[in-house]
């Protein structure tokens, strides 16, 4: 087992770049999964870490060391004041693992699919993204202004949904759109029908905007259902992550009233 005592060590500096910087990660194609959770829920889908990285206090663990047996991969032990350089929990947990995403899909042309527009906030596309996995969404495509999809944060907000979805970064949405074959549904204001009296079965895209600014005009001008949802007077909007559970809710209900029928 390697140990880590110097921030000048190699691998410590090249674990830092991946906590802190998306250009790297982007460049590798890894990232750093921080936490117990995480790495338990990367193994349940069958993702395999490169290298798992532990505090000695972690090794102690009983919980951690079950998954170090599961994980099979080289673990180095690496110094506490180190270790707290690349969490960003406020308790660290003592576990960190390295692993590689997996190429993009090719685009759906069918099923359920989530289109993030500009979504920036780091919390709201991992909530998001939580959300999609446990209402059965096929598909996620993030334009190129959404938040980093691997950081740590989206990453410890997804719960472990990354491991479950398909996900396409830097998508060229108003392109898919184009292409998918089925309605476009896009929450937008003027022109909207009432969610819940929208047909929302089948094949279905559905586009959400960050607060404020909401989807671009490019991808609008493709939608083909617009959505609103009904709110009290003198609300103007939701919190995107709101606005997608209760859409990609009511799909489920519909969908489910569908089956029994």
């Amino acid at each position: 087992m390697d140990t880590i005592v110097s921030r000048h060590n190699p691998l410590f500096k090249q674990l830092h770049r991946l906590a802190g910087q998306r250009r790297e990660r982007l460049r590798e194609r890894r990232t750093l999964l921080d936490g117990a959770h995480l790495l338990q829920s990367a193994l349940d889908a069958g993702w395999l870490p490169e290298r798992v990285i532990v505090t000695p206090q972690g090794q102690a663990n009983h919980e951690i060391d079950a998954l170090l047996q599961r994980a099979q991969a080289p673990v180095t032990l690496l110094d506490p004041a180190l270790f707290a350089e690349l969490s960003e929990l406020p308790s660290p947990t003592g576990v960190l693992a390295l692993v590689s995403w997996p190429q993009p899909p090719a685009p759906r042309r069918d099923g359920l699919c989530l289109l993030l527009d500009g979504v920036q906030d780091p919390g709201n596309v991992g909530t998001i993204l939580r959300t999609a996995a446990a209402a059965g969404v096929a598909q996620v495509l993030l334009s190129a202004g959404c938040a980093d999809v691997w950081s740590p944060k989206v990453l410890r907000a997804g719960m472990g949904a990354h491991f479950l979805l398909e996900i396409i970064e830097r998508a060229d949405l108003p392109a898919f759109a184009a292409r998918f074959d089925g309605p476009l549904a896009v929450t937008l204001l003027e022109g909207a029908v009432d969610l819940y009296r929208a047909r929302l079965d089948g094949n279905l895209a559905l586009a959400l905007g960050a607060e404020g600014q909401g989807v671009s005009a490019e991808l609008a001008a493709h939608a083909t259902l617009r959505l609103r949802i009904p709110m009290a007077p003198g609300v103007e909007s939701l919190n995107v992550g709101a606005a997608a559970a209760i859409c990609l809710y009511e799909r489920v209900r519909q969908m489910g009233i569908a089956t029994a029928l």
